[in-house]
């Protein structure tokens, strides 16, 4: 088991490097640029379009834009929020937060760009029902040559969509927060229970489809992401006397890299900081991973620079302010300084600080909401990559494989599980940043006709 979590570990950091920084980072502040800032200027119309303000009951798609930005919330806004920020910080101190901060403002751009796509290039399935999605807007928008490239996107959407990390978080955080302080034994059985447990939940939502999936998740998503920020802002309160101590941390640490545990790269520790913010960011946003174009390309709506506007929210509300929520109650409890560098735990230990007795039972009551919904939202990707491969009707043998995955991820070590998904993700990247950064050009062309048009 060690040489395979060696295995993963090497690839994942063999796929995480230089070039993909430069396609992923590089390409995103070229569409920011190119874009001449325009989609942060429409700021204001893209709350009114969520709002609902230009719904037409008649325009194609399957889900509104609350529902479809519920649906990719619902994703990003998980453990990698919780666990992910405590991993970057207890592996690169405060200044890994500011190069998450980056990675989330440039990938606002992108993903108003791969979104707008998402919806300007739908194709159908084998079923001849409307899809969107990158495997989608590759194939319709630069041709059926480019078919392997989709291809290679989609097979890798499959692995990149399991819920492998979310589940063996939520599992440590049960183990940690409820049994062990109850003295209730835990190890493999009790983890084992939990997946078994967390399966049947999964397995009921599922099989019902992105019309329940959607449901759920945008009473789900608004509900977890109010009580996580109430919940943090108290934290705050407590702690008011090193709030901006800390937060000020996070600009001057960006570049001395000081607390940085990590391999260096680029020559040094700051290029390592510098990785680390960006693949801790690209993971809990996914700007330029792909996924939320397969939620926001099923979005009933006729103006794909709409559906470009709502997505672009993503990560404003997803890092800018989760995160961020998350990297204050680690800092100004003083918890990062430790030697636990599991993810979750370290979150709990802020809570349970700043907010004794009832803290970490909060923090549960988040981390199972947060969870759970990328449970349900992770399934309808991996059922739309496996769709696009091999059929529409054979679609459903995925959520086999997904729910396996559940007793799977709950019962394997954090190292492996992050490695593997990382590994995944950035090969994603791949095909997603090539084919956005070719069809930009056309996506500023119907920009400049919708802004004429709606403003």
């Amino acid at each position: 088991m060690s040489q395979i979590d060696q295995f993963i570990a090497d690839f994942a950091s063999a796929v995480w490097g230089i070039p993909l920084v430069i396609l992923l980072i590089g390409g995103g502040i070229y569409l920011l640029l190119y874009s001449r800032f325009l989609p942060f200027r429409y700021l204001g119309h893209s709350v009114e379009v969520l709002r609902g303000k230009y719904n037409n009951p008649n325009d194609p798609g399957d889900i509104n834009h609350f529902q479809a930005l519920s649906t990719a919330l619902s994703s990003t806004v998980g453990m990698g929020n919780i666990a992910g920020v405590a991993v970057a910080i207890a592996i690169g101190g405060p200044g890994a937060i500011f190069w998450l901060w980056i990675s989330a403002i440039v990938g606002m751009a992108t993903k108003f760009f791969t979104n707008s796509l998402a919806v300007m290039y739908r194709g159908r399935d084998t079923e001849g029902h409307i899809q969107g999605g990158v495997m989608y807007y590759i194939v319709e928008g630069l041709g059926k040559k480019w078919k392997p490239l989709a291809a290679f996107f989609a097979i890798a959407g499959l692995v990149g969509a399991l819920p492998v990390f979310n589940v063996n978080q939520l599992t440590q955080a049960i183990n940690y927060i409820l049994l062990e302080p109850n003295d209730i034994e835990t190890g493999f059985t009790s983890s084992l229970i939990i997946g078994i447990i967390l399966t049947l939940i999964t397995t009921v939502v599922i099989v019902g489809g992105l019309d329940r999936i959607s449901k759920t998740v945008s009473k789900l998503v608004p509900a977890m992401v109010a009580l996580y920020f109430v919940s943090v802002l108290l934290i705050l309160f407590v702690n008011y006397d090193v709030v901006f101590h800390y937060f000020g941390m996070i600009f001057t640490d960006a570049f001395a890299a000081d607390n940085y545990k990590g391999d260096p790269l680029m020559g040094g520790l700051l290029g390592g900081l510098i990785l680390l913010g960006i693949r801790r960011g690209a993971f809990s946003n996914e700007a330029g991973i792909g996924t939320a174009t397969m939620a926001h390309g099923a979005s009933k709506t006729s103006e794909p620079i709409r559906e470009g506007l709502i997505a672009m929210l993503g990560p404003a509300i997803d890092t800018l302010v989760v995160c961020t929520l998350t990297a204050m109650a680690i800092l100004v409890t003083d918890v990062w300084q430790t030697e636990d560098v599991n993810g979750v735990s370290l979150t709990a230990a802020a809570f349970d600080q700043a907010i004794p007795y009832v803290g970490n039972y909060l923090l549960l009551v988040c981390i199972l909401a947060f969870s759970v919904s990328s449970l349900f939202s992770y399934s309808y990707y991996g059922t739309k990559c496996l769709s696009f491969l091999l059929g529409a009707h054979n679609k459903k043998y995925y959520n086999y494989v997904y729910i396996l995955s559940i007793i799977v991820g709950a019962t394997t070590s954090l190292s492996f599980i992050l490695n593997l998904i990382d590994g995944f993700f950035a090969l994603m990247a791949i095909p997603t940043m090539i084919s956005t950064l070719i069809l930009a050009p056309r996506v500023m062309a119907a920009a400049r006709i919708y802004f004429k048009k709606y403003t």
